[in-house]
């Protein structure tokens, strides 16, 4: 309105009459109306855009999925796209030879965001004796240990990855199927680290931040660098730093995370395999009916392993001093038929 004003003020101090400025005043009006509404609904298809529902999230299971894209005997999933060119790509990328670790310390003590606490025992020492052991206990799965999901881990309609009947897994027998020794091979391949809350030029993100699809695009062009077919993503959203801040909370209840609309982003963009300083999925997902819903697709859907739990405050200091987000990774898990997943200490080398 004001330029509206100041536009009268113009032509009546050129002489024109203000009566013959009403159809002009209307236009602009008018103009000012459709613009208004313009990017109300510009808005309001930003904000449907983020909006996914149970039955999306459905459809999306089949859709997409990647059942019998490599065999219907397949139980490597998405492993299969670290292909030996890629990973000798991968190799190359190795220049000054420095080795991050991306593993958290194994939390022994109580706390809010500690499932399951890790038991070290140590056997009783012999004093003339010449050596000293230990034995470990840890329950794994949760929201505290940095661990790797295998794709039997997760199920959905009674279906695992590729069709295994989830009946298949047995207190007595564990995972018939896509359990953990079908990596036990290793994997090596191209990391890539997304540093959502340095994107934002914070420490951390609050518990319960989502992380949409234009939020890690943004960051491919901030940090030019191109998520590709056979990468290993790796989404820091600074977890480690504010529990170090101010203390454990319950992120079981509260983390920040993928949301659900990028599910089929990862898709599109054959991502190998999944990491994050938390469990990947937003809590609360936003999903009513879905309670992890980056889990539950990843894991069932489309076969990728996850990295739960990671420690990607060191990795962020190298990438950071090197202005290079993208580093030769390498994992491997504990060889245990028919395990459900394994606790492990990936590397990132530089």
């Amino acid at each position: 309105m004001k330029r509206i004003q100041r536009c009268v003020s113009r032509y009546t101090d050129m002489g024109t009459p203000v009566t013959s400025l009403v159809p002009l005043a209307m236009m602009f009006v008018l103009l000012g109306v459709l613009l208004g509404r313009a990017a109300s609904q510009t808005a309001s298809t930003a904000e449907s855009g983020h909006t996914v529902t149970k039955a999306m999230v459905d459809s999306w299971m089949t859709e997409l999925s990647n059942w019998g894209r490599w065999g219907k005997d397949d139980e490597r999933g998405t492993l299969n796209l670290l292909t030996p060119e890629r990973t000798k790509r991968a190799v190359a990328l190795v220049k000054d030879g420095i080795s991050v670790s991306l593993s958290h310390n194994y939390i022994e003590q109580k706390a809010d965001d500690v499932t399951y606490e890790f038991v070290r025992e140590m056997i009783p020492i012999n004093p003339t004796g010449q050596f000293v052991s230990d034995r470990y206990s840890v329950r794994y799965h949760g929201y505290a240990h940095t661990h790797m999901d295998a794709l039997c881990h997760d199920s959905y309609e009674g279906k695992l990855y590729n069709g295994f009947p989830r009946s298949t897994v047995t207190e007595a027998g564990g995972c018939a199927n896509a359990g953990i020794t079908n990596v036990k091979q290793g994997i090596v391949g191209r990391g890539v680290l997304i540093d959502i809350a340095r994107l934002k030029g914070l420490p951390y993100l609050e518990p319960s931040t989502p992380i949409y699809v234009e939020d890690i695009e943004a960051w491919e062009r901030q940090a030019k660098i191109k998520v590709r077919p056979g990468d290993v993503l790796l989404l820091r959203t600074g977890r480690w730093a504010r529990r170090t801040e101010r203390g454990p909370w319950e992120t079981r209840q509260q983390s920040a995370g993928l949301h659900a609309s990028v599910l089929p982003w990862l898709r599109a963009r054959d991502v190998a395999i999944l990491g994050c300083d938390s469990v990947s999925d937003v809590l609360p997902s936003g999903v009513e009916g879905v309670v992890q819903p980056i889990h539950q697709f990843t894991l069932v859907a489309l076969g990728m392993p996850l990295f739960d739990n990671m420690d990607l405050e060191a990795v962020a200091t190298e990438a950071a001093k090197r202005r290079r987000w993208e580093f030769l990774f390498m994992a491997a898990p504990l060889a245990v038929e028919h395990g459900t997943g394994s606790p492990l200490n990936p590397l990132a080398i530089f």
